[in-house]
């Protein structure tokens, strides 16, 4: 460990309690999330599945812009 890996843990810790708290204050507005067209979603009367695609597709696009500029800088 030197302070690099710790300067990476603190910048990901921040990274997670701002998305914890954009889903605790905004949770009625991302009703959207797991429900976009592509995302697989079956339901019978005791059976729920839930496979997300389009939006792990989303999200992972997202997130690799968000790494490769702060790569950039």
């Amino acid at each position: 460990m030197n302070a690099e890996n710790g300067k990476y843990i603190i910048i990901i810790g921040v990274l997670i309690v701002a998305a914890g708290l954009i889903v605790y204050f905004y949770h009625d507005k991302l009703h959207w999330i797991g429900r976009l067209p592509g995302d697989i979603r079956i339901e019978k009367e005791n059976f729920r599945f839930y496979f997300p695609i389009t939006t792990m597709i989303i999200f992972s696009i997202l997130l690799s812009v968000i790494i490769q500029l702060f790569r950039k800088f």
